[in-house]
């Protein structure tokens, strides 16, 4: 029996705000204000927790993603947003991202701590770089740092918090002289019940690689093919052994978006009427950022040529994501696509897309999760609340059935549920 078939499947909800369609406002017939109520996404964490996820995980960036007047826009700041969900609930986890390239290492320690005490030891972080153009600005810059520099911080910033909160277990004092940052103290408080939070990463460059196996729970991953999904699985796996930690030290949750329908025709109409309301605004944009390459050249029904999907001349300077770029590409050299089919395929999120039936659902994850190419999934429902609620109402109970899932929480930390060590606090 494999490693994978002796364990639950984890289950995070990506909760990005009215779901990752385009048109998920539209769909939803919600009020525009929804997300900037609290209590809209206590209800999710509620509806999260009645499933019995691992995890409430809030995708965050320092600026907005899109014109505000079109759609609604998260306006609550992150932290305070898992705060509510927290409190909303009893043992759903609640994970934050929060840019180590916009933020002081000291302040953010001692928030995701506070929060991490607050929940009862439930918090993690998604400690990430920032590549958007749209951040620089709102810091008084004309670019954001190049890549290599950004990860050089994030490393330093990772190095950092984590010891301040292991500080906060043993009482130590924090003596660090770097690069970027300079600290000596502790924080005031201390060790939370699950010692301090976790820590998520999310990047797929070999930088972002690195640095989840060297510090990283769990990696929010961005597969989109089972031969791409096991090796980027074995490449993060290695590189937590040469960290000298155990494979099992860190989990692979790849993205993936749910269209869910009774029946398969059922699904599908769901997904054209979610990209008829969406009209193709934004998508094209978006994905000529993360490709590299101005699809807006080209007619909608023009097939992307070999140049869009080249290798880069200098990946260093690529400003979008390398991961993304990565499994777009990948794509693209195996088929032929047009505008218009890249757009309905990932114009909404560069993340592995399954439009089906409960049952087909169900058998994707368990595919995935017994041949070693994830450990769990960050869900990605296409509208809520109503995405999610079928979810945990027709795939979650198709998956216990299967043994991959769990009937009851029996841990009440995040890191017990993930089976992470608890931090151990040294003699003085």
């Amino acid at each position: 029996m494999s490693q994978q078939s002796s364990r639950h499947v984890i289950l995070n909800v990506n909760v990005l705000d009215f779901g990752v369609s385009a048109a998920a406002f539209e769909y939803s017939g919600l009020p525009a204000d929804s997300v900037t109520s609290a209590d809209y996404y206590a209800q999710i964490g509620r509806i999260a927790e009645r499933g019995k996820l691992d995890a409430f995980f809030l995708a965050d960036s320092p600026a907005l993603p899109h014109d505000p007047r079109g759609r609604g826009a998260r306006a609550l700041e992150p932290s305070l947003i898992l705060t509510a969900v927290a409190d909303a609930t009893r043992h759903l986890g609640v994970i934050g991202t929060l840019s180590t390239t916009y933020n002081d290492p000291v302040e953010l320690a001692e928030r995701l701590l506070t929060l991490d005490h607050v929940s009862g030891g439930r918090a993690a972080w998604n400690a990430v770089t920032t590549y958007s153009p749209a951040v620089s600005p709102n810091f008084g810059l004309s670019d954001n740092p190049e890549r290599e520099l950004r990860y050089r911080r994030a490393n330093e910033f990772v190095d950092v918090v984590l010891g301040l909160w292991r500080g906060a277990i043993d009482g130590s004092t924090v003596e660090h002289h770097g690069e970027f940052f300079d600290v000596h103290g502790r924080l005031a408080l201390g060790a939370s019940p699950q010692g301090h939070p976790l820590v998520v990463q999310a990047g797929g460059s070999p930088q972002g690689r690195k640095l989840a196996g060297r510090s990283a729970n769990a990696v929010f991953a961005a597969e989109l093919d089972l031969e791409a999904a096991l090796e980027h699985y074995e490449q993060v796996k290695a590189a937590a052994v040469s960290a000298g930690r155990r494979r099992e030290d860190i989990a692979i949750l790849p993205g993936l978006i749910t269209i869910i329908g009774s029946t398969r025709e059922e699904a599908y109409a769901r997904e054209t009427r979610l990209s008829e309301l969406a009209g193709g605004r934004h998508e094209v944009g978006a994905l000529s950022a993360r490709l590299g390459y101005d699809l807006t050249r080209l007619g909608y029904d023009e097939r992307i040529p070999a140049e869009g999907y080249a290798d880069l001349p200098d990946p260093q300077l690529f400003k979008a994501s390398l991961g993304f770029r990565e499994s777009i590409v990948r794509v693209l050299r195996k088929r032929s696509y047009t505008v218009r089919e890249l757009v309905a395929e990932f114009g909404h999120s560069t993340h592995k897309r399954f439009v089906g039936t409960p049952e087909e659902i169900a058998g994707f994850i368990e595919t995935w999760f017994r041949a070693g190419a994830a450990d769990g999934f960050n869900l990605m429902p296409d509208v809520f609340p109503g995405g999610l609620d079928v979810f945990v109402e027709e795939v979650v109970p198709l998956l216990r059935k299967r043994g991959l899932f769990r009937h009851e929480y029996e841990d009440d930390t995040l890191r017990k549920r993930w089976g992470v060590a608890q931090p151990v606090r040294i003699a003085a």
